[in-house]
């Protein structure tokens, strides 16, 4: 195979940065990976690549010092930010005004049909967590996208069921990159100076969405609209919004024309919130509660600082729990202050068409969710599945009325410290079922990813990576925090050893399942001495790298 690259013709003698392919071409891949993409991603690495990677050395040395007994706090060298009372943020754009109930997912063809006749006022075009970041899944996404963008997208199964968008009004799509840390190996980036690496997942992601669809929303009365992933700073936040404001300069289109909308699902973000709105300001609809990174991010900052920063089961970390109670508030107040969106989280139980029991106990989970979600203060929420939209949008419905959003509801009466967002005491024990379930969870979770599946059921919750995380990290902490359970068993290596044997001995085996390399990456990310930022990064650099060695 040729391989296919892109140049800029550049203001000197040096070369222009080029983009090379190295993934293998699949049908149609072409209409995605065509010379001008390719050219606009190039650009896009020359220019923002080296800030990506001082602003991840940035996550590095905070982790660091968070581990070392520094707690974050409110920035002093940004008060002045915070206590200016005058500006605002750009706010929602066309088609973003009513957003009381979006509907989240990956961007495969039958995923994107169902999601579009939804009757969610958005969808959340996951090409983050819950997608599975195979070279296939990442370039047929974008298919996916563009196709649905034009009107022409059709799916027909294996068994000949035809999948069509027949919805009279679809969901305004906001689209979610990969955040900042995560590669993409199947394209690599060669700068002006002769220098090789891999590509920016996120840069990668966003660059050929845009490129090739933002014209079309807007001519649909819509716009190029993001979700952005994984954020821990405001100067984070600002390397977006020159990535926005250089793409819309680079197709001609107005300064602000992109909307972003931010989740809050890292701690060092928490303590950050104006100062993101503020660098996105131009450019930002809202921000979301991204309720299970946050707890991830609790626990990887949180590891190694004794028994009082331990959690205990995973369900029994629930919305209501004084940390994640601090963090929702604030996080409503905030983005009303500056005329922002607050977009609540996802309940992770989804109901089961075959269980009427399990799907009661769904809506009735969901039903509580929405409404408290409702009551304090949030615009709109998250949902995981089509028959979960009219329960959320009851909730919604009750306290909107006719008003498309809450943004005027000032939260005045909410006053949350930095104490208050660290106070993880719950007060409950780890018990024996807890850690099985994470074992379980994290390793079902892991076989699925590694197959291409970012989103799955199991035992009746919808699990993706963030959720993933938690499992695998609780597990982590609880050994090397030396915690028993409540029936009296210390938490070893050996101890879960033993879980994962009995997990495998449970597992629905077949010829094609990936159970044994996702124990090699569960034990990887649970058990060693060292603990990996993300799952994601030594699971996809092992398993998921398909190099077409011909390039």
């Amino acid at each position: 195979m040729t391989p296919a690259t892109a140049t800029l013709t550049a203001p000197t003698t040096a070369p222009a940065p080029a983009v090379q392919v190295l993934g293998r071409m699949g049908p149609r891949y072409d209409e995605i990976l065509t010379p001008e993409a390719l050219a606009f991603v190039a650009e896009l690495h020359q220019r923002f690549g080296g800030r990506r990677h001082d602003r991840l050395a940035d996550r590095m040395r905070r982790r660091f010092e968070i581990g070392n007994g520094h707690d974050p706090r409110f920035r002093d060298d940004t008060a002045h930010i915070r206590e200016d009372a005058e500006w605002r943020v750009a706010g929602a754009g066309p088609g973003l005004e009513d957003r009381r109930v979006e509907i989240t997912g990956p961007t495969d063809p039958k995923m994107t049909i169902n999601a579009l006749n939804s009757g969610a006022r958005v969808w959340l075009a996951d090409q983050e967590d819950a997608t599975s970041p195979t070279w296939k899944n990442v370039i047929e996404g974008q298919l996916s996208l563009r196709d649905a963008i034009r009107g022409e997208l059709t799916f027909t199964n294996d068994a000949g069921k035809t999948y069509e968008v027949t919805a009279e009004r679809t969901p305004t799509i906001v689209m979610r990159p990969r955040g900042w840390h995560l590669s993409e190996a199947h394209l690599r980036f060669t700068d002006r100076a002769g220098r090789e690496m891999a590509a920016s997942g996120s840069l990668v992601d966003f660059g050929l969405y845009f490129f090739h669809n933002a014209q079309r929303l807007i001519d649909s009365g819509r716009g190029p609209y993001f979700y952005i992933a994984k954020l821990e700073s405001s100067e984070e936040a600002k390397l977006w919004d020159d990535v926005f404001t250089f793409s819309e300069q680079y197709i001609g289109i107005p300064h602000g024309t992109i909307r972003a909308t931010v989740l809050i699902e890292t701690l060092p973000a928490a303590f950050e919130m104006e100062e993101i709105l503020f660098e996105l300001r131009d450019h930002c609809a809202g921000l979301n509660a991204g309720r299970w990174d946050y707890i991830f991010s609790i626990i990887k900052n949180y590891r190694g600082r004794g028994a009082r920063f331990v959690l205990p089961d995973r369900s029994e970390v629930t919305m209501t729990v004084p940390f994640m109670r601090a963090y929702t508030e604030l996080l409503v107040k905030t983005c009303h202050k500056r005329g922002a969106f607050a977009i609540g989280g996802m309940s992770a139980f989804i109901p089961n068409r075959r269980d009427r029991e399990v799907t009661a106990r769904a809506f009735e989970k969901v039903a509580a969710d929405k409404k408290r979600e409702a009551g304090d203060g949030f615009d709109g929420t998250w949902v995981a599945h089509p028959d979960l939209i009219p329960t959320a949008m009851a909730e919604f419905d009750a306290v909107l009325g006719d008003r498309p959003n809450q943004v005027d509801r000032q939260r005045e009466d909410v006053e949350v410290t930095a104490s208050d967002l660290l106070d993880v005491h719950i007060g409950r024990p780890v018990t024996a079922e807890g850690v099985h379930a994470n074992v379980s969870v994290a390793i079902r979770y892991i076989e699925a990813w590694l197959r291409g599946l970012g989103a799955v059921a199991i035992d009746n919750l919808m699990e993706d990576a963030a959720t993933a995380e938690i499992s695998r990290s609780q597990v982590w902490q609880w050994i090397h925090q030396d915690r028993a359970t409540a029936e009296g068993d210390l938490i070893t290596r050996d101890y879960v050893e033993g879980l994962i044997t009995r997990v495998l001995d449970e597992a629905p085996r077949r010829d094609d399942d990936r159970f044994d390399d996702a124990a090699t990456i569960f034990r990887d990310v649970a058990l060693g001495r060292e603990f990996p930022a993300f799952l994601t990064l030594p699971a996809y650099a092992k398993f998921l790298v398909d190099i077409d060695e011909t390039a």
